[in-house]
Formats: structure tokens, sequence, C-alpha cells
């Protein structure tokens, strides 16, 4: 449709639909009583169909439409007719030239028809023809991974963070943040030491949740990761630059801190705390501190958040709405209010004996997740973008996929079909076979029922491949909830680049019936990866899957 078109087209619908209402109400001799609501609806997508009718009785009819006055009752209570009385009495009218010149879906003049019925099939038939015309085939715009910041238990910096998962190094701890004695859990995989200097305003990090001091920290360390410099920066086409980094939970703390003061009084009550409790507040200030006007905004999927996040970013790289997206995830809910939460729930892990043991994906004598807390986000960049300011690409964003178990809040699906679904039509996006999969960073809490059922998933989707890796990050850092997905999507980019999967601890009495053999051990591995599958899924049965490859500067774009 042209520019025009594009234009008018919604104005012109509109005084149709007015013009055809005036009309038809001084020519019928009995109004009938007002349609209901769904008769308006599909009166009104039949009428976005059929050319506007220009009442001919004055020169100014369309500008008296537009301005006629609320005082005008007797058309006003007359423009209420059945959809047949406004067939019969209106379509054999013949359009105006103006709606010809404006470029309008009908462009051939309709001869005055016999019946209603056969100028309905006329006025229709040409939308049809329009809604099977096809798009111009064009090059699809590859993405790329070119920044990545990581706030974790294991560590603030991609490298040191991977070098501890590569060495088994636990980051589940004693919980030292809040006096947790009075809960049956009490360890976390709690970050211990966090700084904002250099990254965040001391003004503002006084006054945000820690979700957002993580994502703003995360987020910048990823554009300085990516070589974003500030001269780099200035040459950005700022409007085509997005932020989209969700949260699970959000700003806990500071609503939880602004009932309390409630209590005392609404005027001891934070006058920030609505704004930096709501979810997409993180991605608003990262994109107000940037000056980034494109893309922005956060989705919430429990658990699954993340992923959504960089399949959605990634998306709007493809379609041209942008050409550089920070994404990724953020949570902060280690506090009374969250663990207390959880522990209601049952799903966590109640080993305070041995923290470092308590997470255990697979194994046997799992007992429930352990909370973790931190932020993940990645640069996605098109490809041509990265490439003309000579970024260092870490890897290749191939491609993901979304699905709904429709099944339970918390239960995973029992026969599986939301989780293979969502890899078949993961693998169908990102263009790959099951066969190009060799690594897959696992979504297992160290839950006795996902576990077990997205193994049984991940076989029936992979179990023919050969020298398949499967392993959990889960393991060592619990489960950052809203950030676990991009967390993970770190760790499997990093995988890639340095040719080695990390360890499962903890993993010492499969579950029966597991074939072991595709679960990486308790130590690191080497694996030159084809493709590396990560996998999230959330409360309310929200799966995702994301795929990332090493990148190639020849081959198919």
């Amino acid at each position: 449709m042209t520019g025009s078109a594009s234009l008018s087209s919604p104005l012109c619908t509109w005084l149709f639909a007015a013009c055809m209402s005036v009309t038809c109400a001084k020519e019928s001799a009995h109004p009938l009583s007002p349609p209901s609501y769904n008769s308006s609806r599909r009166l009104k997508a039949k009428a976005a169909a059929l050319p506007m009718k220009c009442c001919s009785s004055s020169s100014s009819s369309i500008r008296g439409i537009v301005h006629s006055s609320p005082s005008n009752d007797n058309t006003n209570n007359k423009s209420t007719l059945s959809f047949k009385g406004l067939m019969s009495s209106c379509l054999a009218d013949e359009p105006c030239s103006s709606y010809y010149a404006s470029g309008g879906l009908l462009r051939r003049r309709l001869s005055p028809p016999a019946t209603s019925g056969q100028a309905m099939a006329e006025a229709v038939q040409p939308t049809r023809e329009v809604e099977t015309k096809k798009k111009p085939l064009t090059r699809q715009r590859r993405v790329v991974v070119t920044g990545m910041g990581v706030v974790s238990p294991l560590g603030h910096d991609p490298g040191v963070f991977y070098n501890n998962l590569l060495q088994g190094v636990s980051g589940v701890t004693r919980i030292e943040a809040f006096d947790c004695a009075q809960f049956p859990m009490r360890i976390a995989g709690e970050i211990k030491s966090f700084s904002t200097d250099g990254w965040v305003a001391p003004k503002l990090s006084k006054r945000m949740d820690r979700f957002m001091l993580y994502m703003l920290t995360a987020g910048k360390k990823a554009l300085a990761d990516g070589g974003i410099t500030e001269d780099v920066m200035d040459e950005l086409d700022k409007t085509k630059c997005g932020v989209l980094i969700g949260s699970a939970m959000g700003g806990m703390k500071v609503f939880n801190d602004a009932i309390e003061a409630l209590r005392i009084s609404y005027k001891k009550m934070n006058p920030f705390c609505v704004p930096f409790a709501t979810t997409n507040m993180g991605s608003a200030m990262l994109a107000m501190d940037l000056g980034w006007m494109g893309p922005n905004y956060s989705i919430s999927t429990a658990c699954a958040t993340s992923n959504f996040c960089i399949l959605n970013a990634a998306n709007h790289i493809i379609r041209g709405e942008a050409d550089v997206m920070l994404c990724g995830g953020s949570d902060a809910a280690i506090i009374p209010i969250g663990l207390g939460g959880f522990v209601a729930c049952r799903a966590l892990s109640q080993r305070n004996d041995d923290p470092t043991r308590a997470s255990r994906p697979w194994d046997t004598n799992r007992d429930g997740f352990v909370m973790g807390e931190g932020a993940g986000v990645l640069l996605l960049e098109e490809l041509e973008h990265a490439k003309k300011r000579g970024a260092n690409i870490h890897a290749e964003f191939l491609g993901g996929s979304f699905t709904c178990d429709a099944y339970h809040m918390t239960e995973p699906r029992p026969d599986g079909v939301g989780v293979i679904l969502c890899i078949e039509k993961a693998l169908s996006q990102s263009g790959i076979s099951k066969e190009d999969v060799n690594y897959i960073n696992a979504h297992a809490t160290s839950t006795p029922a996902g576990d077990l059922k997205e193994y049984q998933a991940l076989m029936h989707c992979f179990g023919q491949n050969s020298g398949l890796r499967v392993n959990a990050t889960k393991s060592m850092i619990g489960h950052l909830l809203g950030a676990a997905g991009a967390v993970e999507a770190i760790a499997a980019i990093q995988a890639i680049r340095t040719g080695w999967v990390h360890p499962n601890i903890n993993l010492e009495n499969p579950d029966q019936g597991m074939d072991t053999s595709v679960l990486v051990g308790p130590k690191k591995e080497r694996l030159d990866i084809k493709a590396a599958l990560s996998n999230s899924f959330g409360f309310g049965g929200h799966n995702s899957s994301i795929i990332f490859a090493p990148f190639k500067w020849t081959g198919a774009a």
C-alpha cells in the first residue's frame, strides 16, 4: 500500500461509516434498534472493505459530518440501523472521485448492483486479492552478539563468571542479607559483593531496587564489552537502538518497603516506590541514560523472561525496526517476602547444612531449586552494522521460539508436548536441523518433576545426536528467576567462544533410566560446538528455546 493510502485509509473508513449512517438514516422508513456490540464490530469490519459514499446533498457534507453538532439528536438517533438497511440503501451508490484519488483499496467503479448481496460480493473480492498478494522476497537480516554483561553469584565479568563455572565452583551460600532463621530454607545464590561505582549515579543507587541496579550495571558492561565507546555512541542512530530487559519479580524490595512505611503513614512512603517497582522501569532508565529511542519495554514471563526478551529483541532487528538492542533479564528477590513466597510454594531445597550441594539437577536426591539473583544482558546487533564499526562478534543468534503448556500454573505438562513443540519451532525458525545441535544448556532447576520432563523432551528431539552434551548452569549458581535465561545464554556463548563446556556438579545418582552419556560429568569437557540451544521455562507454562552458533563470515544470510 502506498504512503498516501496508508494515511488516508483509516480516515476514509471512518468517514465512510459516518456517511452511510447519515444517508441511511434519511432514506430508511423503519429505523431499527441499535445493533449489539458484536454486530457493530462486524459492521465496522465489513465497512472498512467498501468504497466511501460521499453525500451529494451538500458540497460540505464530509466537513459537516466531521464537525457535526452534538445537538443534532435526530440524525444521531436515526443512524443506528441494521446492516441490511445499510446495504440496501447505500451500496448501490457510486463512490466520489476523491475516493479514487486517495488510493483506496477499491480502484474500479462498481456498476449498480441488482441486489445488495451482489454488491457485497463485488466489494469484498478486491480485498481478498490484496490479502493474498505476497511481499517481495527480501534478504533476512542476520543478528549477532557483540557484547555481554553479567552480574552473578560467581562474578560480574563474563570471563570470571565462566571460568568459575568451568572450575565447578558453587555460588550457593548461606543468606547474609537478612536474618532468615525463621525460614526452613536459609541458603541462596546470593551476591555478596556488588558495586555500582562508575556504572550508576550515586543518587539513583540509593533509591533504586537492586534488580534495577543489577540491570543497569550489566547493561552498561555489555556496551563496554561490545566496544560501544563514547565516540561510537555518538555515531549510532539512536532511533534504531533499543532496550528490552525484563524481570520476573520486579522491585519487590522497594514495594515491600513502601508497604512497611504505609503502616505508619502514606507520607512516609518513597515517592519512587511505584515506578521503581515496575518491571519496565529498568529498561526505561537505561534508555534515558543512553538516549536510545528505539524499541523499549520489558517482558515478564516468570523464569522464561530473559529468553522472551532476547528473542523479541532479535526480531526487532530482523524486521528492521532496530540495528542494536540490549536485551536480557534481571531479578533480586532474595528478601524475606521473596524467600517466604517460594517457601510457601514448597518449591525450594532445604539442604541448609550443605549449601554448595543443594542445587543438583537430575540427581535422585534433589529436593527443590535454590534461589539466585543477578542480571544478564546481551548486546545484539545487525550483522552489517556490526561489521561496519569493526565490532568483535562473539556468536550468531540463529533464532528461537516460545510455546505454552496450557496445563498447570507450576507443574510441567506430563507428555512434554509444549517443550517439544517449542524446540521444534526454534529449530525451524533458526533454519537448522536437530543434528546440528550438539550442546544444550538446560533449564534444569533441580525440581523432581521439571528436570525429568525436560530431559525426556530433549531425548525425544536430540536423542540420536552423536556427541550431544547437556549441562545445567543452575547446579552452581541456583535459579536466577527472570535473569536465568540471559545468564545461561552468556554461559552458552562462552562455551562457543572457548570450546569448553562446564560440568554438572552434584550429579551423583542420576534418575533411573537416564542416559548419562549425554550429560556433562563433574569436570569441564572440550566441545567443538556447532549449535547451542538454551531452554528456559516459567510458572504459567511458558516455554522458550533460543539457539546460538559460532559466527562465520561467509555463508547464507
